[in-house]
């Protein structure tokens, strides 16, 4: 029976509306329609009686034979009785929630030419007699919910008519042979075989190349591929538009393609391993649209030949690490659309390579990422000529000057991110053009003068500004001035905020949206006001804030649930009263949502309430260090499992450190220094606290020896314990703390991320150290600060020379206490220690010459002991990671 395409298409249209969509033959004359065999009615009756379909979306008035079949939506079981539906062409049970394995006689459907089965909530393995349907052009068994397998694709040989095949997120791990296997498709043109956990090749037999001539399209992103093999084969595939291969693991240069004339369109090698230049042949690739190379190690310049690539709309190169310049023919590229070069170290003058753009790159280019290089000097008046800008990220370079006024006619802009640069002079009031923008950052750099509401007139779409850490003053002219945005995110810090602003009159406007503020260092002053707890992220530190801490509240009317405070930061501040009124009366029986709370530095008095800890069960920081508390640390700390910093530091604590604090095995800092608190050190310290990095208890009055069970604490970075009354000798195990002993890669560390605490994005984990004969702060840096500290103590006994292998440790401070012997010969190896202290102890013997390969060392103090010899300073001494830990060399030996 002859099928009519017009009156195919007109049966589709009319069924457009159904879920269940079907497609019917006609009779003999194109003008008359058969009406629909008995056996197939009944087929379609019963195939519908075993699915749930709850909004009755199968069609009726059946006419022809059933070519095509479309459900969505569905469940239940897929019933035998379609195999009646012998004309059947097309079906697509697409997007369903069957829940079951792949009915096994869907391959006997031999009519088929399309099959779809992505998404139906099928699991298991693939059943291979799928490969009997020769007639199928296109295969779709796209897994959404990774749960089906295959033992082996060798089925798929039958299907030599296959055009398109589509497995993506089945796992294909059991087929090693699976190159071999599409050899025998010579009429495949699309092949997708992403994330299907593939990590083997074998190479064909055949030349490839002969038998599948037609590949055009090739995804196997997202595999565990490392083998150079699969690459060769890969480019030496002679009509390739598409290739994606991003997420593997290959690794050293990208390989040459073996033909002359490039194909390629879209080519994604991202997130990889390569560690090449950018290969010369890719420039020649007139018809490139898409690049993607970001995220690998490539190495050297992008090549002026960039000029060729003329159809070019997207290039990322970001998070490599190219150098140079960045060539000033990117700019001619007229169909340029996306242009990502973040995380480089590409430098020199950014107008040198952006201060000529042609008009079609103004034109066309809506995506813009420069951030985290090396370019400096200023920005052009180029830069506000853009006509379809969307995003412009310059953060983390060296760029200077003004920036440019007529940033405001970019209609289009929605991201500004001008943060961590040099900028100088005014915000220009041109800002509150940009009707657009959704979130701008200037913060970290060196503007100044008076921002009022022109700057923010006509920002209506306006949801986040971070300005922290400039030199600006807010002055709002007009008292009742409402702003035009709902801001989620609001960063003022070390801005001038003082009497005039109104700030918190037009934040109480936001109120209902925000959730993130920043108003530190800003000079505010008087009470906080009770609506500002509805605001999740809080940080009002180092200010004239007093009276009473109010207590947290649940969102007043009108205010979005569970929009209450989780991070709050009111350390720094003249806060008075009992500490009891804040965390006991609370206006609810719940339990309280904070995660972070930090107190620190003000006047706050009392006890810990220990039956009020519990409702503060999701805390992860608790900071109440520098203020008035005393009595004990109550033993219901340990109800606060989830705690992952503790400072208690600098208050008036007595009694023992709670044995319940082994409850909270998510501690990774304990600091309770510079408090009255005694007993045994040990008493409390067992092997749970695995993931501690900071363990300070400096200036107490805790005795008991140094058990070998702080030596399971092997995450430890700091350990101070200074000051106390603590005997008996160093556990030889010290070189278990593996933190301390292996040697890092500082380059595996993200600089921009460390300015952040460890334990949250907003608040920044910090700590007082004695090192160099004084006490340092630290906080940005501090995931790399490595010291250990046990001066003034009652310890004894040799120096173990275990100590010496902990080659990563940068201070060491054994002053104080009684040690004697030798001091290791071995010293030598500890090459990053930069301050030694071992003054005021009994030591003897030879000064070791080892201490002239030391060559960070630039501060040592060896007095008062009996040791002879000379010290021999190391010819690179004075050396050290970073400007924070720099010192000239201070040497005392008598």
């Amino acid at each position: 029976m002859a099928v009519s395409k017009s009156y195919i298409l007109a049966a589709l249209s009319f069924l457009l509306f159904c879920s269940f969509k079907l497609s019917y033959c006609i009779g003999n004359s194109r003008n008359t329609i058969t009406a629909c065999p008995e056996i197939e009615k009944q087929a379609l009756l019963s195939f519908k009686q075993s699915l749930k379909d709850p909004s009755n979306l199968f069609c009726s008035n059946l006419t022809g034979h059933v070519i095509q079949l479309h459900l969505q939506s569905l469940s239940g079981k897929i019933n035998p009785s379609l195999l009646n539906l012998k004309h059947l062409r097309s079906l697509d049970l697409s997007q369903n929630n069957f829940e079951e394995t792949i009915p096994f006689f869907i391959g006997s459907l031999t009519s088929l030419e399309y099959l779809n089965l992505s998404g139906a909530g099928f699991y298991g393995k693939i059943p291979h007699n799928i490969g009997n349907l020769s007639n199928l052009h296109t295969l779709v068994l796209k897994d959404n919910s990774e749960s089906l397998e295959v033992d082996s694709l060798e089925w798929l040989s039958g299907l030599t008519k296959l055009d398109h095949l589509n497995m993506n997120s089945v796992n294909l791990n059991k087929a090693t042979n699976w190159a071999q296997v599409i050899n025998k498709l010579p009429s495949l043109v699309e092949l997708h075989f992403s994330f299907c956990s593939l990590n083997n090749f074998r190479t064909p037999q055949n030349n490839l190349n002969n038998n599948i001539t037609s590949l055009a399209i090739l995804d196997l992103s997202g595999n565990f591929f490392q083998s150079f093999g699969v690459l060769r084969w890969i480019f030496q595939l002679s009509n390739l538009i598409f290739l994606d291969l991003n997420f593997n693991f290959f690794e050293g240069p990208i390989p040459s393609i073996t033909n002359t004339s490039c194909k390629l369109q879209h080519i994604d090698l991202s997130n990889n391993l390569f560690n090449s230049t950018i290969p010369e042949w890719l420039y020649f690739c007139k018809g490139l649209e898409f690049v993607s190379l970001g995220l690998n190690h490539l190495q050297g310049t992008i090549s002026k030949s960039i000029a060729n690539m003329t159809s070019l709309k997207t290039l990322d190169l970001s998070r490599n690490e190219l150098s140079g310049k960045i060539p000033r023919e990117i700019t001619n590229l007229c169909k340029m659309q996306s242009l990502d070069l973040h995380q480089n170290n590409l430098a020199g003058e950014i107008s040198d390579s952006l201060g000529n753009m042609s008009d079609c790159f103004l034109g066309a280019l809506e995506y813009l990422s420069l951030s985290q290089n090396q370019l400096s000097g200023h920005l052009t008046h180029q830069f506000g000529e853009f006509k379809s800008l969307r995003l412009l990220d310059l953060i983390s370079n060296s760029l200077s000057g003004v920036i440019p006024n007529n940033l405001g006619n970019l209609s289009c802009l929605e991201f500004l991110y001008l943060s961590r640069n040099k900028l100088t002079g005014n915000l220009p009031e041109s800002m509150g053009q940009l009707l657009n923008l959704k979130y701008f950052y200037i913060s970290d750099n060196m503007l100044e003068g008076v921002v009022t509401e022109t700057h923010f007139a006509h920002l209506l779409k306006l949801k986040g500004l971070y300005a922290s850490t400039n030199q600006l003053t807010l002055k709002v002219v007009n008292p009742n001035w409402i702003p035009p945005f709902k801001l989620d995110i609001l960063n003022l810090r070390s801005w001038n905020l003082g009497s005039g602003s109104g700030i918190l009159s037009w934040i109480e406007t936001q109120n209902n949206n925000m959730n993130h503020l920043d108003l530190s260092n800003t000079g505010i002053s008087g009470n906080v006001p009770s609506w500002i707890w509805n605001i999740r992220f809080l940080n009002l530190s180092h200010n004239q804030l007093h009276g009473n801490i109010p207590v947290i509240s649940e969102p007043e009317d009108g205010y979005q649930a569970g929009n209450t405070v989780t991070e709050l930061d009111l350390s720094n501040n003249s806060f008075s009263g009992d500490i009891s009124h804040f965390l006991c009366d609370t206006t609810t029986n719940e339990t309280n949502r904070l995660e972070i709370l930090h107190l620190g530095g003000n006047n706050l008095s009392g006890e810990l309430p220990a039956e009020c800890l519990m409702k503060w069960s999701s805390l992860k920081v608790l900071n109440l260090g520098n203020n008035y508390l005393f009595g004990r640390i109550p033993n219901s700390i340990g109800l606060l499992s989830s705690l992952q910093s503790l400072n208690l530091y600098g208050n008036k604590f007595s009694g023992h450190i709670p044995f319940s604090i082994q409850n909270c095995m998510g501690l990774v800092k304990i600091d309770l220094a510079d408090n009255h608190l005694d007993g045994n050190i040990t008493a409390w310290m067992g092997t749970s606290l695995s993931n501690l990095r900071f363990l300070i208890l400096r200036s107490n009055k805790l005795i008991g020896e140094i058990t070998s069970n702080i030596c399971h604490l092997n995450a430890l970075q700091i350990l101070d314990l200074s000051d106390n009354m603590v005997s008996g000798t160093i556990p030889k195990c010290v070189d278990n703390f593996t933190a301390m002993a292996i040697k890092r890669d500082l380059s595996e560390f993200d600089f921009d991320e460390m300015q952040y605490s460890i334990f949250s994005k907003g608040f920044l984990e910090s700590a007082s150290i004695t090192t160099k004969g004084s006490e340092l702060y630290y906080d940005t840096i501090l995931s790399l600060v490595t010291n250990i500290d046990l001066s003034k103590n009652n310890l004894s006994g040799d120096i173990p020379k275990e100590i010496t292998n902990l080659v990563e440790l940068r201070s060491l401070n054994l002053s104080g206490n009684h040690f004697s012997g030798l001091i290791p010969d071995s010293i030598g190896n500890m090459k990053q220690l930069e301050s030694l202290d071992f003054s005021r102890n009994s030591l003897s013997g030879e000064i070791p010459s080892s201490f002239t390969i030391m060559s960070s060392l630039n501060y040592l103090n060896l007095s008062c002991n009996n040791l002879t010899g000379k010290y021999q300073k190391a010819p690179n001494s004075g050396a050290s990671m970073s400007q924070a830990l720099l010192g000239t060399i201070f040497v005392v030996l008598h």
